[in-house]
């Protein structure tokens, strides 16, 4: 309802302005209710109204079956829609797919749920899970993580499918279970829980669990006892699960699995939102990223990634004189121990316990080196005195291997003895010189108990980067991404090519559409692998990792640059500043004819961007001026050397003429104006006093005494304004303190002054407050007075009549009357009863 209508006519006639106030209540529109969000076509159970009762009924009836959690208006979940589709279209008689809107206000997953982000996945096998996917919502990786789910277990029934199932670089387990009962032997079910737990621990499936059912086949694995976890190790004795000192649990046996296991090439999966995996991995110490296509629905590996799981595996052999075999593992050394060697940073020693009897191999022996620092202070002399002066250049390759590997006992055993080895790091090689390093210059590691032939021991280690991972201090993590859904961090980190995440090989800086790069996250620095045409990239990932590793890297650090995007618009800035990258940094600044002042900034600095009209009236003063360059760098997007780098932004630099090693930066107390910027440019410009060029003196003598001594005159008086500007601003600043001191203290009386006031007007509410009261006092004091006189007059008025009262009634005593009081039944009113009573006995 209108409360009523104000019309204005303001100056022209026919302009009416009209405001009309409303006092209704403000009106919230309902929200519209939901619609189904998936296809009515879509094998999909889509509960758009969030009823989560009938998800519950839904998943007790199903083998296996998807959640799909989303919100209507998320784009994530519409992307992911599209991929839940068309994987539900294909395993729709084996999954049961339901989606859920917990979203909607009024159902009840929003009340119960409280979810960060959207969509959400969960996955539950029978009455197991959930089980969250947390990978890329791309229709074949979560198709690849139901079909994992839906067979959590490898069977295998011979040995040649044992054989290939423990040959891969993930971790693997094997149960060996007897199914002579029936349904199936008591602790089976528990096994394939621990293996949904460590899907639900890591989605990825980091670690695969087989069964056997087979004696013989269990057997080749020493398995010989039924219901057997084992956890099959390349690098460690493999371990089988101890039984008489955990709980045969399915939470007990995943856990073990994941405190024992070996991870050497590590899978990343972002899961394309805010996320620090990355981070979380880079931060454990220098990563060795590797893009390659994937395809997760491939039933075995790539070719790529054989030639990088055998790489990783490899590089993390320390032992390469152990080798597995199906009749269990026969290897003439078990473990080996480093030593440390303070006197040379170049060698590489190392203590290693051999064994020539298989059973002593076969069981779990325990490293039995020296503990105390006696038994290490012997094994570090022996090294110091037997092995490193066998190390000498003159020696011949044969001499070298036979003396600076040699055995000795620590003590008696028919079985077993240690072998101690000492070699020099090799120097590192490019990719052709590398090539043409004759392979039997390659000295073994740690040979066994008897001398092995150059060939063997070329073919053992082969590369020069089997056991890298214990001989240098430069260790590192293998990490493989999928190329086409991180293409942007490949091209962040220097991948050229297009940027469409494509698997065609044209888009991609190699042909076989991969892409490596070290990330040194603490150092700030990563290297990008450039392969030669004709080189492999098994061949390549080698030179690169020995590269790395050598104490005196030869890999030039790679330096991002942003490209030259810039439209038509920014053109006359380009005229007045230069705007430099990683490319053309050195080139311009280096320019040993020209002083350039350069300007560090960052998009996201606000500083910066207050001082940009600052630097563009420099540039327009000094615009006539080709000696003077005024550029900018963005710090943000391009990398610099470490030697051009500043501390923090904005800064700025001067490069002068001829003599650009004695750069210059602008101080940090001045602030950054126009005049200090111009006078900074004159006083360390650069001049052609410090060049090499021939003198103007031994061209011309005396006009070039008259035109020093008007210098040295110039200079004078610019020195004498020097000082007067320098005495002023002095007491300009004392000024400005004086001035800034004196505010405070007017604002301190002011201060003091108003809290004054406050207080006499506190005053003076108290005294009014006080007259007042004393007023009504006084008054109350006079009321009391006035009673006080008149119940003494009626005192002395009743003893009068008392008086007269005892007289008459002794009087009439005599005569022998006798005369009754009257008797008051009101107490308030006695007293004028009784004066009453006295003038009626004095009437008679």
């Amino acid at each position: 309802m209108l409360s009523h209508i104000v019309i204005c006519h303001l100056l022209h006639p026919l302009s009416l302005f009209i405001f009309l106030i409303s006092r209704a209540k403000n009106v919230v529109v309902p929200a519209r209710p939901p619609v189904r969000f998936f296809a009515a076509d879509a094998p999909v159970v889509d509960l758009y109204l969030g009823q989560l009762d009938q998800v519950e009924r839904l998943r007790s009836v199903a083998e296996v079956s998807l959640i799909f959690f989303y919100a209507p208006w998320c784009a994530h979940s519409m992307a992911a829609r599209q991929e839940v589709q068309q994987v539900a279209k294909k395993l729709a008689k084996q999954v049961q797919f339901v989606a859920v809107n917990c979203w909607w206000s009024q159902g009840k997953c929003r009340r119960l749920n409280r979810f960060y982000q959207y969509p959400v996945i969960h996955l539950f096998y029978r009455r197991f899970g959930p089980i969250e996917y947390k990978g890329p919502f791309v229709a074949p990786y979560v198709e690849s993580f139901i079909l994992r789910v839906i067979t959590p277990l490898t069977y295998l029934p011979s040995r040649a499918q044992l054989e290939e199932f423990l040959s891969y670089h993930e971790s693997r387990v094997v149960g060996f279970f007897q199914f002579h009962s029936s349904p199936q032997p008591p602790g089976y079910m528990t096994y394939l829980s621990s293996a949904l737990q460590a899907l639900k621990r890591d989605f990825r499936g980091v670690v695969r669990f087989g069964v056997v059912t087979n004696k013989q086949v269990a057997e080749a694995i020493s398995l010989r006892e039924d219901e057997t976890v084992y956890l099959h190790r390349r690098f460690n004795s493999s371990l089988i699960f101890p039984r008489r000192e955990r709980n045969f649990t399915s939470e007990a046996i995943c856990s073990w699995v994941f405190e024992h296991h070996e991870t050497i090439l590590q899978w990343l999966q972002p899961p394309g939102t805010k996320s620090r995996l990355l981070e979380q991995e880079l931060t454990k110490g220098p990563a060795l990223l590797l893009f390659l296509p994937h395809n997760p629905l491939g039933s075995k590996p790539s070719s790529l990634l054989q030639q990088v799981a055998d790489i990783a595996v490899r590089y993390h052999s320390c032992d390469n004189s152990k080798h597995w075999t199906l009749d269990g593992f026969t290897s003439r050394s078990l473990c080996c121990q480093s030593v440390a060697l303070p006197e040379s940073s170049t060698s590489v020693c190392e203590v290693c316990l051999s064994s020539s009897r298989p059973s002593l191999a076969a069981s779990s022996v325990r490293c039995s080196f020296p503990s105390t620092s006696q038994g290490r202070d012997v094994l570090q002399n022996y090294l110091r005195h037997c092995c490193l002066h066998q190390l000498l250049p003159p020696i011949s390759i044969d001499t070298a291997t036979s003396m600076g590997c040699s055995n000795f006992l620590n003590s008696y055993s028919p079985f077993s003895q240690y072998s101690a080895c000492c070699r020099k790091i090799e120097p590192q090689l490019n990719e052709s010189q590398a090539k043409e390093e004759p392979e039997m210059q390659r000295v073994p590691l740690t040979p066994p108990s008897t001398p092995i032939p150059l060939s063997a021991a070329s073919e053992q280690e082969g590369d020069g980067i089997t056991g890298l991972w214990c001989q240098t201090n430069r260790t590192l993590r293998f990490y493989v991404l999928d190329v086409a859904l991180n293409w942007p961090l490949a091209v962040r980190l220097g991948a050229s090519g297009t940027t469409n995440a494509s698997l065609h090989q044209d888009a991609h800086p190699q042909g076989d559409g991969s892409f490596a790069a070290i990330v040194n996250l603490k150092d700030e620095v990563h290297y990008v692998l450039h392969r030669s045409p004709a080189a492999t990239l098994t061949e390549s990932l080698e030179a690169f990792i020995r590269n790395f590793s050598a104490p005196y890297s030869v890999l030039q650090r790679h330096l991002v640059g942003d490209e030259d995007r810039r439209g038509a618009e920014q053109e006359a800035k380009r005229l007045l500043i230069t705007e430099l990258t990683t490319s053309t940094f050195l080139p311009s600044v280096m320019d040993i004819h020209k002083d350039v002042l350069l300007f560090y900034y960052t998009q996201w600095c606000g500083f910066c961007s207050v001082l940009n009209h600052i630097i563009i009236q420099l540039a327009r003063l000094l615009q006539g001026n080709s000696t003077i360059t005024v550029a900018r760098v963005n710090v943000a997007r391009n990398d610099l050397p470490w030697e051009f780098m500043v501390d923090h932004v904005p800064s700025v630099l001067l490069f002068p003429k001829y003599r650009k090693h004695l750069s210059v930066k602008f101080p940090d107390d001045l602030p950054i104006t126009l005049p200090n910027l111009l006078r900074f440019i004159l006083q360390h410009s650069g001049s052609l006093h410090y060049t090499d060029k021939p003198s103007v003196e031994a061209e011309s003598p005396g006009l070039s005494a008259v035109l020093r001594a008007e210098f040295l005159t110039l200079q004078r008086e610019v020195q004498a304004l020097h000082r007067a500007r320098e005495l002023l601003s002095q007491q300009l600043s004392q000024l400005w303190r004086d001035n800034r001191q004196l505010t405070f203290d007017a604002r301190s009386l002011e201060a003091e002054n108003a809290e004054l006031q406050r207080e006499r007007r506190s005053l003076e509410e108290q005294h009014r407050e006080k007259s007042r009261q004393l007023e009504e006092a006084v008054g109350r004091l006079q009321e009391l007075a006035d009673a006080s006189e008149n119940l003494l007059n009626e005192n002395t008025l009743l003893r009068v009549l008392l008086r007269a009262l005892k007289d008459r009634t002794e009087a009439q005593t005599n005569n022998g009357w006798i005369i009754e009081p009257p008797v008051a039944h009101n107490s308030g009113s006695h007293g004028h009863t009784m004066t009453v009573y006295l003038y009626s006995l004095l009437s008679v």
